[in-house]
């Protein structure tokens, strides 16, 4: 710890934005990074504590405080104090692949366990993390490393999402043959068309994928194993096969007029416009368009804000968030004490750039969809909602009740589900013979990875569950340990 009073002495400071109403008319990150020596400076806030819950990844309430990857955060923020930049990069990607990823679309729970955020602002980790990565980057430090020698054995992994690569880069250095299969046009996964770009650029994706295929992983676009890859073709070529490709099924609502046009899964909405936005700068118009349209939004979560900001950029009439939950609080609770994830109200991106726009917040607490009404052509016009109150039920669960009185109709011209996913596809399961669990995922222990069928594994949400792209990496991670363990009879990884 280069600066022991640094905490007490420097604010806690983070990069810039661009204003709202600029960054409505393209899809640009909005995010600038600080000088670097203004980044630097941010790092003697950190304390080197005696024990850094920045990395410990601990559950706690069914939520993630710390880093799961266990990042080396106090030794990376004392070289970047001391203007050792280069040497940071290195103790960053010891724990992690993709820290291009992480420092530009993780809720950092590295933060929320900050010792220095108990009494005030965390340390800002994040954009420490995502200033290291961008710097090497810059200048040159960031290059392929082949391995030396091969060992012969071939591993094929599914899906190309964080976890997918990270274990595919393990693998590679370990000196496998590895290709991985993705079933969409590009390389990234839900990184590639379930983010928007506003939040993670896809040439920081492809930057990153062009460097391991320099180092020798093979990536196959277009190729859906279960679909136009046959499945069990696939498990007899290879001597291992990892799946990892994801929890895709997006979560459905009951409503009566639940199938009329307009009503879209949020995944599908997204999609559709990164696609059009990288194929030919949406003059396709092979997008779903909320331009001049009502649009209500299904879900507070991440993806509901990616849709917010999304439709703005399409330039749409009206919108409307709508969150079964309450509002959550400004501070933490009693019963949310540090080092917990704080359950407190934030304003994401997409909140603010709507705020700039029309003067208020596009959400409404407490409040469920009843009936999606529509016209004669089958369009959705309306939607039908009620508020609700949390209140405990004959098992003690907390249960949503309806407030009478507090029915209302919304216009609505289009209307995107967002309201997470509830597990993997099982086709492709179905075809390897993996055993699932309660919950549809794929039946695999932590730490082991194996699945019930042979030299088959499975890491990140495909095992899950949804989750952090933090945890994707760090199950990509740890499965490699044990896919190489299984290949050679120990690790070197």
């Amino acid at each position: 710890m280069g600066k022991p009073t640094g905490f007490l002495e420097i604010p806690r400071s983070v990069s810039s934005k661009k204003h709202p109403s600029a960054r409505l008319k393209d899809y640009k990150e909005y995010i600038v990074l600080l000088p670097k020596s203004e980044q630097g400076k941010q790092g003697a806030r950190c304390m080197d504590c005696g024990i850094p819950f920045c990395q410990s990844g601990v559950t706690i309430n069914n939520m993630t405080t710390g880093c799961p990857l266990h990042n080396l955060i106090p030794e990376w923020n004392d070289l970047i104090f001391k203007g050792k930049w280069d040497e940071a990069v290195v103790r960053l990607h010891k724990t992690n692949n993709f820290p291009e990823f992480t420092g530009r679309v993780c809720p950092a729970p590295c933060e929320a366990a900050c010792t220095v955020a108990l009494h005030g602002d965390a340390v800002s980790v994040k954009e420490n993390e995502c200033s290291i990565i961008e710097r090497a980057f810059e200048d040159n430090l960031v290059v392929a490393h082949p391995p030396k020698v091969r060992t012969g054995k071939t591993v094929a992994v599914v899906g190309s999402g964080p976890a997918g690569l990270a274990v595919a880069d393990q693998l590679n250095k370990a000196g496998h043959t590895v290709t991985v299969y993705e079933r969409a046009d590009r390389v990234g996964g839900l990184m590639m068309y379930g983010i928007p770009n506003m939040k993670l650029d896809k040439k920081v994706i492809d930057r990153r994928v062009s460097l391991l295929e320099e180092e020798g992983i093979t990536f196959k676009t277009n190729a859906e194993v279960g679909a136009n890859v046959d499945a069990k073709e696939l498990h007899s070529s290879y001597d291992a096969v990892v799946l990892a490709c994801g929890a895709t099924k997006p979560r459905d609502i009951v409503a009566k007029g639940r199938e009329l046009k307009g009503v879209h899964f949020a995944v599908d909405f997204l999609k559709a416009t990164t696609k059009s936005l990288l194929d030919s700068n949406l003059k396709d118009e092979r997008y779903i368009s909320a331009k001049d349209k009502n649009v209500i939004i299904i879900g507070g979560g991440d993806t509901g804000t990616d849709c917010v900001a999304t439709s703005l950029r399409h330039g749409c009439a009206g919108l409307m968030q709508i969150e079964i939950m309450e509002k959550l609080p400004p501070l933490r609770a009693n019963n949310n004490p540090w080092p917990q994830f704080p359950k407190v109200h934030k304003t994401d991106y997409g909140q603010v750039e709507f705020a700039q726009k029309y003067g208020d917040d596009p959400r409404t607490f407490a409040t469920v969809v009843k009936e999606f009404v529509g016209n004669d052509r089958g369009e959705v016009t309306q939607v039908k909602t009620v508020k609700i109150k949390w209140a405990a039920g004959p098992s003690g669960g907390m249960q949503p009740v309806e407030v009478a009185g507090s029915e209302e109709v919304i216009d609505a011209d289009l209307v995107l589900l967002a309201m997470g996913f509830v597990g993997p596809e099982q086709e492709i399961l179905k075809q390897l013979n993996v055993e699932t669990d309660s919950r549809t995922n794929v039946k695999a222990d932590y730490g082991k990875f194996a699945t019930s069928a042979d030299k088959v594994f499975a890491c990140g949400d495909v095992r899950r569950g949804q989750s952090l792209v933090v945890w994707a990496i760090n199950e990509g991670r740890e499965c490699a340990k044990a896919v190489d363990e299984y290949l050679m009879g120990y690790t070197i990884l």
